[in-house]
């Protein structure tokens, strides 16, 4: 492929407004009809609630259908019952079978089809184009290779584009494949590649002139205070992803500005839980996502308007100055990570921009907890933040505890009000390197912990 385009498949990422809107409901038809066809989940509920799939032809239309979720599936599934319902292709077609985590109970079973998987690997080849990867760029994947399927879904992005891909699944690779192979991109986590820095810098290697010139930070939400500092510390631009099992695939173009969605594949809307209806552009609830097959496709599973139970907002449908006309939306958060007091929510992503304030970097590794305690009908809340030190005897904790203060309450007035009445607390804790109790658990570190 030619290097200079900036699309992988630029008929449909540049695609008209209006003519992608069209091609989107002329899909929505299909993946309905499909669903009703193939889906034993949606056959019985397309009978016993009386409507008619061929009567759902627009995107309005696909709106008034039920939103599920992943307790919907897990009850529709063994052991729950004696087969899997949303399973929506004969075993014969079936060519890798996915679970999710199963963190909240039983996992999510998922089927793909090779079809499946050659769409989820142009949704990623559209994205990293986007990126600028290409022929002849060599991207170390730390991310794994199990039941997920975001390592599997870059690694056959990387065949469409003619990149290489170095798949260590971890980012404690050994030093050398950097020196050996010098990759010009990573995938990986926010603090894997602050390691991976530190670890390089404790050799002699500048990470700034080891050849690596993009990183893709993906599967989770972050500050642009941690995304800013990461991009110093490598002198190179940071792009966010946003993946799931399910299907999404949205990333950052070289514009970073919003994550594009790709609105051919996923049909994407936006739903506040609290009034049970979705809300329009600019406002935030949770991401709803619909799988959209093109006409005469087949799909190991069909999920119509699926809570992600990821919260974003729609930031624009307009052209973007890169010249996609795809949505963007917010970076989702997850919902799991946000918590509430004095009537007022706040996520990880507000302790991370407050830890991340760059006069603090001076200071800090970056790692970080924060755990809340108390009661507020007892009349006080407690957030205790714990942020590990590269020296914690010449840390200047005044200047971090300022810092993080500020700005973790500049957008808050309800738990700004509760702080300066003393109902809400903030106290600081620091350790040195591998002082944090997420050090001492395996698995992926929570980082904001509610002990109330």
């Amino acid at each position: 492929m030619d290097s200079s385009r900036p699309y992988f498949n630029p008929e449909i990422e540049t695609l008209d407004r209006g003519e992608l809107d069209a091609l989107i409901e002329e899909r929505v038809r299909y993946t309905v009809k499909y669903s009703a066809e193939n889906s034993p989940f949606y056959r019985k509920w397309f009978k016993s609630n009386g409507v008619d799939p061929a009567e759902i032809k627009t995107h309005e239309d696909l709106l008034y259908l039920p939103v599920i979720s992943g307790r919907t599936i897990r009850e529709n599934q063994p052991p729950e019952t004696g087969d899997f319902m949303f399973r929506s292709v004969g075993w014969e077609d079936v060519f890798t079978i996915h679970e999710t985590s199963g963190t909240s109970g039983t996992p999510k079973s998922f089927f793909l089809t090779w079809e499946d998987w050659e769409r989820y690997a142009e949704k990623y080849a559209r994205i990293f184009r986007s990126q600028g990867f290409g022929p002849g760029d060599r991207v170390v994947v730390c991310a794994s290779y199990g039941m997920n399927v975001g390592a599997n879904t870059m690694t056959l992005a990387a065949r469409h584009l003619g990149m290489s891909v170095i798949p260590e699944g971890k980012c404690t690779f050994p030093l050398r494949v950097i020196e050996a192979y010098r990759p010009t991109g990573i995938v990986g986590s926010v603090f894997k590649l602050l390691n991976l820095a530190r670890r390089m810098q404790a050799e002699g290697i500048n990470p700034q002139e080891s050849g690596v010139n993009k990183l893709v930070v993906g599967g989770e939400a972050f500050a642009d205070e941690s995304r800013n500092y990461l991009s110093e510390i490598w002198g190179c631009p940071v792009y966010n992803t946003y993946g799931s099992t399910e299907g999404t695939m949205c990333g950052e173009c070289n514009e970073i500005s919003g994550l594009h969605v790709p609105e051919d594949f996923v049909h994407l809307d936006v739903y506040d839980p609290h009034i049970e209806n979705f809300v329009p552009d600019g406002e935030c609830g949770r991401t709803i996502l619909s799988t959209l097959l093109p006409v005469g496709a087949k799909a190991g599973n069909i999920l119509l308007n699926y809570d992600t139970e990821d919260t974003t907002v729609v930031i624009t449908r307009k052209q973007c100055p890169c010249g996609r006309t795809h949505m963007k939306i917010m970076t989702p958060q997850r919902e799991a990570e946000t918590v509430w007091v004095e009537g007022a929510p706040f996520n990880r992503v507000d302790v991370e921009r407050g830890v991340f304030q760059r006069e603090n970097m001076d200071y800090l590794t970056g790692e970080y907890e924060a755990f809340l305690y108390g009661e507020e009908d007892e009349g006080e809340t407690v957030l205790r933040v714990s942020m590990e030190c590269e020296n914690p005897d010449t840390c200047d904790r005044d200047l971090i505890k300022e810092n993080f203060i500020r700005t973790f309450l500049r957008y808050k007035p309800p738990l700004s009000r509760a702080y300066n009445e003393g109902t809400f607390k903030i106290a600081f804790n620091f350790t040195d390197p591998r002082g944090l109790e997420l050090n001492k658990i395996r698995g992926r570190p929570k980082r904001l912990v509610d002990r109330r």
